[in-house]
């Protein structure tokens, strides 16, 4: 465990990792389709999951590039095709 994981378990106890919540979500949708199918369950959970990471990790480096790209691990190019592609930009 890192510091920065020490530290946010140690101000609001043990957290949950972020694959619990998506799993969380995505079984929420489909079971909310209600029998009916889906087409393009990747594409969408992709589109559905980038675009707020994008913008609040964009909000967090308030509005660097990047840094933002730095922090996601991204080439700062495929940020701003993707912020296009998106209409965040």
């Amino acid at each position: 465990m890192n510091a920065v994981d020490r530290n946010e378990s140690s101000r609001s106890g043990p957290r949950p990792p972020l694959r619990d919540h998506v799993a969380n979500s995505v079984r929420r949708y489909l079971r909310d389709l209600d029998g009916c199918g889906a087409n393009d369950l990747y594409e969408i959970a992709l589109r559905e999951l980038e675009i707020p990471l994008f913008a609040e990790v964009l909000n967090h480096c308030e509005g660097n590039q990047s840094r933002a790209a730095a922090m996601l691990g991204i080439h700062r190019a495929t940020l701003r095709k993707k912020l296009r592609d998106y209409g965040i930009d």
